[in-house]
């Protein structure tokens, strides 16, 4: 994560035009416990769920679930045509 001397004014220029979600992430970013949690988090690179909501409930972020097929699984045929 990139970092920057918090105290120059300069750094916050953009500050007068950020989203709710932009200012958040601008003090998660500079938290020390958010990122060393999320560097845990990196680190452990599994699908595990409850590490995930740990994560999550801690500090107030939500993540979007992966797109899942709303099909039904259908068995596919394939035939080979020999050309005559």
């Amino acid at each position: 994560m990139p970092s920057s001397d918090w105290r120059a004014p300069a750094a916050y220029a953009h500050a007068d035009h950020i989203s709710a979600a932009g200012f958040a992430w601008e003090y998660l970013r500079r938290d020390e416990a958010y990122r060393r949690d999320f560097r845990r988090m990196k680190a452990i690179r599994s699908e595990n769920p409850n590490a995930r909501i740990a994560f999550s409930e801690r500090w107030g972020l939500r993540f979007r679930d992966r797109s899942r097929s709303t099909c039904r699984p259908r068995a596919t045929v394939l035939a080979a045509v020999t050309a005559a």
